[in-house]
């Protein structure tokens, strides 16, 4: 490698300059909603009403209830099959496919793809209630056991547990790959798993959409969430006082994970590297990742044509030629024991998630009314959610450049992350109450401005492009723009695509700030239609129109295929930034 030009370099102060947008955002749109919080959660009295000081009465009465302490272990409950998925059937299935070289494993990225950008909560919900109609077959009529109070909860769960199958299940599996593409796969799979799981938990605590979707005009209060508990208190009984209360302990749950995933991914140095496209052979060989007579920190497995797994050990050299030839023997041997097993094993988990996602395939087929089928309902959908994500991951990505790829603190910049932590895991939902009174006191409900996410920072896009930043920095040389600004930013086009995706079928922010019916959302509208039990059942299609869906899908296999296979994620020692430490 040799060194760049002094103009490529850039100075570790910029990175302050970049930092200085993701700071500013975080203030506005989350510090300050965190904080408004808290002090609501104080006062008590009705909306658009006299408020008055009482102190911890909110939480005396909430922690003194028992509808809490029923909606925390329900609540929790959810997280058990889906967080078993994720850190079992995904890194078992991702093993499986690394196993089978690289031709099954891309295949196996672009069959899971699918269920990420075709799933909807409340398009999901819809189908199940197909299962209510009389007449109704097979896997849909588990749906019957939401009309009882004492089967609500157990049914709610199995069916939230079978929905979110294939997407847990593609999701984990675009997790662990990496790592198994990587130099330290014991450290770095430990690292991912305990992420998953403080993931898998920070979801379930803001279970809303399709608790609140399936249990329309149902018995709600047997298979309450805290999030639809929330919502119930803040915006049903119109006690924002109470409601700000729940917030604000769901938050505090919410901020101690995020902490405690910042605090391991700093302590365990984990980042993720882009592995280089190498020449035309067919075997794995390996390069140093030093320059020119110095002695390398570790080897780096490079890749041969299609990215296979080396079958050498990570992080060193080839022996001699017959031993090359002798491990290439075995790996040919057990490619296609390899190849078997990683087929079988996709074919079952994607039986499994068709099988599940049948009442939703099936009711896109059975017709029914289609509202937010209209361009302006797509409109509302659609411009918020993509703007929202340029915008929040735009500034993310900045102060990812900052932090990982300049190094303004040197090897302990990552810990200023910790900075933004609390809010790692935090949804809309936690913060929907302060944000609801700060849109209301500015006269904007009912605006095609309220529909807008709140959040001007994507803290989870800000980690992993951070991770990136700094891996592609290690080997950059210096080169910030080279080796670190243009390697990266498909990654910040992926994520601003993932989260707009999030945005289109977020339901409680438009619910609560759109009551006009010409600014709901597809979701929304769709909601809407399930609570009107004179309505003909609707179409779930709709929150999924299929040209959005190919254009989500074509983007999506290609940056699997031309990207997000080239990824690996290390933890532990490894080489370290140039920059000194602060």
């Amino acid at each position: 490698m040799t060194s760049p030009n002094p103009s490529q370099q850039a100075s570790p102060a910029l990175g302050w300059l970049l930092l200085l947008p993701a700071l500013v955002g975080t203030a506005i749109s989350l510090l300050l909603p965190t904080i408004r919080t808290i002090l609501l959660g104080f006062e008590s009295g009705r909306i658009a009403g006299p408020s008055q000081f009482v102190g911890l009465g909110n939480y005396a009465g909430i922690l003194g209830d028992d509808v809490f302490w029923r909606a925390l272990g329900f609540t929790l409950s959810l997280a058990v099959v889906p967080l078993l998925v994720a850190v079992v059937v995904g890194p078992s299935l991702a093993l499986a496919l690394d196993r089978a070289g690289g031709p099954l494993r891309r295949t196996g990225r672009v069959v899971l793809s699918l269920a990420i950008v075709t799933f909807s909560p409340v398009g999901v919900a819809a189908a199940w209630l197909w299962g209510l109609r009389s007449g109704a077959t097979g896997v849909v009529t588990l749906a019957e056991g939401l009309r009882d109070q004492a089967t609500a909860p157990v049914t709610l769960g199995l069916i939230i547990a079978a929905t979110t199958f294939g997407l847990v299940c593609a999701l984990a599996v675009m997790a662990f790959l990496p790592v198994l593409r990587g130099g330290t796969v014991t450290a770095a799979m430990l690292v991912v798993a305990g992420l998953v799981t403080l993931a898998m938990i920070a979801a379930a605590l803001q279970t809303f959409s399709m608790g609140l979707a399936l249990l329309a005009g149902g018995p709600e209060r047997s298979a309450q969430t805290l999030a639809t508990l929330q919502y119930d208190y803040a915006f049903r009984l119109f006690k924002p006082g109470l409601g700000a209360s729940l917030a604000t302990i769901v938050g505090v749950l919410l901020g101690l994970l995020g902490l405690v995933a910042t605090v391991l991914v700093v302590a365990t140095n984990l980042r993720i590297s882009l592995i280089p496209r190498s020449g035309p052979t067919d075997g794995p060989n390996f390069r140093s990742e030093s320059t020119s007579g110095q002695k390398a920190p570790y080897q780096a497995p490079v890749y041969g044509q299609g990215g296979d797994r080396p079958e050498g050990g990570h992080g060193q050299a080839l022996g001699s030629g017959a031993a090359q030839r002798a491990a290439q023997s075995r790996a040919r041997g057990a490619s296609v024991a390899g190849r078997v097993i990683g087929a079988v094993a996709l074919a079952l988990v994607t039986l499994v998630a068709v099988v599940w996602a049948w009442p939703w395939l099936s009711a896109l087929f059975a017709g029914g009314e289609a509202p937010g089928a209209g361009p302006r309902t797509q409109v509302n959908t659609w411009v918020p959610a993509v703007v929202g994500a340029l915008v929040s991951v735009g500034v993310a990505y900045l102060a990812a450049l900052g932090i990982g790829g300049l190094r303004p603190l040197g090897r302990r910049s990552e810990w200023l992350l910790l900075l933004f932590g609390p809010w790692l895991f935090v949804g809309t939902g936690p913060l929907s109450v302060a944000d609801w009174q700060t849109v209301t006191d500015m006269g904007l409900i009912d605006t095609f401005i309220a529909i807008f996410p709140p959040f001007l920072v994507s803290v989870p896009a800000l980690l992993l492009l951070t991770l990136l930043c700094k891996g592609l920095s290690e080997r950059a040389g210096g080169d910030f723009l080279g080796g670190v600004v243009l390697p990266s930013l498909p990654m910040a086009g992926i994520l601003a695509g993932a989260v707009a995706l999030t945005n289109a079928q977020e339901v409680l922010w438009p619910l609560l700030t759109a009551h006009d019916p010409g600014l709901a959302t597809a979701p929304v509208a769709l909601l809407n239609r399930l609570s009107d039990l004179r309505a003909a059942a609707p179409d779930p299609g709709v929150t999924t129109p299929l040209a959005m869906v190919l254009v989500a899908l074509l983007a999506l296999v290609a940056a699997q295929l031309l990207y997000l296979d080239r990824l690996a994620v290390t933890a532990g020692k490894g080489s370290r930034s140039q920059t000194p430490a602060a």
